[in-house]
């Protein structure tokens, strides 16, 4: 590893994984750790952050496991009051936490829609709020998102309100990059498309229903590559936004998605 975040603080919410494998906040937050953070993993559920945390302790990294709903305005203050007073700083918000969805117009009901923007879009905004103060006074941070493809187009199926919802993510990331571009502070996205993660089968199974070997392979055939992507490479593509190799580049939109966002049909 070439230690590209070396000494940085690294808050990573949604670091827990699903169920067993690599979902993307837990790949993230061991990437960082790799590469030199120290880590703030935060999950709803304690149990799974703190196997993610033991991973980073058994690599030889520095890692607190803590609890939070992050579409709370109070446990995400207590939460960065944590990562704080432990660490003393925060350099990367790395805001994974999010939720799917499938149905469209007529088959979405208000609260399943409103649920969805208050995770997927209020966490990240709770989030940022809490962290900007202490980026801005440091003079450096950066804040990655993770959204999705769904929020160009549609991915085949309808998912109106999880669509609806990270396209608002893309529009948070780049006010707040315009907002504090002169402020040393950096916003971008990555926007994964079909991926197999644990999230996925879990989703496939209780969700949905379905045979997961066959519904696995349907994602595969649509991806032009032939292959979904899995948690690393999105856990790659926020390392890099996280990091001064990307010092020159805010309010980007990184897509993830073994080229299938160029294909007509």
């Amino acid at each position: 590893m070439s230690q590209r975040v070396k000494d940085k603080i690294a808050i990573v919410t949604g670091a827990g994984s699903i169920g067993p494998g690599w979902g993307n906040g837990k790949a993230s937050a061991v990437l960082y750790a790799r590469e030199g953070a120290k880590v703030l993993a935060v999950d709803r559920n304690l149990e799974a952050a703190e196997e993610t945390c033991k991973i980073i302790q058994e690599e030889g990294g520095e890692c607190l496991a803590c609890d939070a709903d992050v579409a709370s305005a109070d446990a995400v203050e207590s939460m960065v009051d944590t990562c704080l007073s432990t660490y003393g700083r925060v350099d990367i918000l790395h805001n994974n936490v999010g939720i799917p969805q499938v149905g469209g117009a007529e088959e979405v009901d208000e609260e399943t829609w409103d649920r969805q923007f208050e995770v997927n879009v209020k966490s990240m905004y709770l989030t940022s709020r809490s962290c900007l103060p202490h980026m801005v006074k440091q003079g450096s941070g950066a804040i990655v998102n993770i959204s999705s493809i769904a929020s160009l187009r549609t991915i085949g199926y309808p998912c109106i309100s999880y669509g609806a919802s990270k396209g608002a993510v893309n529009q948070l990331t780049q006010q707040i990059a315009m907002q504090y571009a002169d402020k040393g502070v950096r916003a971008n996205c990555v926007l994964p498309g079909l991926m197999h993660t644990p999230q996925i089968e879990h989703y496939v199974t209780s969700g949905y229903g379905g045979d997961v070997e066959e519904m696995l392979k349907k994602r595969h055939e649509l991806v032009p590559m032939k292959r979904m992507g899995d948690a690393w490479d999105v856990a790659h593509a926020a390392l890099f936004l996280a990091s001064d190799e990307a010092r020159y580049i805010t309010g980007a939109q990184l897509v993830v998605d073994g080229g299938i966002t160029c294909k007509v049909t």
